[in-house]
């Protein structure tokens, strides 16, 4: 069963007495575990994005034709990412519709878009 530290709190308001050791250290215990969950879905995510920009799902990956410097890949069709510092909404647009020369890449999932969006806005500052 989970409990929350605000059901914890409210046990002790509704009791009219403080807060026992035990129950203070659960809640702490699953505020920890809460955030640690949080950062470690944020790792994966940049992972997955990392991972779909190498590889990718679909043909070409994204590597072929952008330079980016945290994934190693210096292509020269498409536009020197680091430079243009693109925010996430951006990368999913160019993504899902294409751009130019850039094709739309409709068999990838929303998740797997987000993903990629989020890792190239965050590894070139344009957030």
């Amino acid at each position: 069963m989970a409990v929350s530290m605000r059901s914890i709190l409210m046990q002790s308001v509704v009791r009219r007495r403080p807060v026992g050791r035990r129950s203070r250290a659960a809640a702490a215990c699953l505020l920890f575990l809460a955030g640690g969950s949080a950062l470690a879905a944020e790792a994966n995510d940049a992972e997955a994005g990392r991972a779909l920009f190498l590889k990718g799902t679909t043909a070409p990956a994204c590597a072929v034709c952008h330079t980016l410097a945290d994934a190693g890949a210096a292509g020269t069709i498409g536009p020197n990412l680091d430079e243009l510092k693109p925010d996430a909404g951006r990368v999913a647009q160019a993504v899902r519709n294409g751009i130019g020369v850039m094709p739309a890449f409709d068999a990838l999932s929303d998740a797997d878009v987000q993903a990629l969006a989020k890792y190239v806005s965050e590894v070139t500052g344009g957030q």
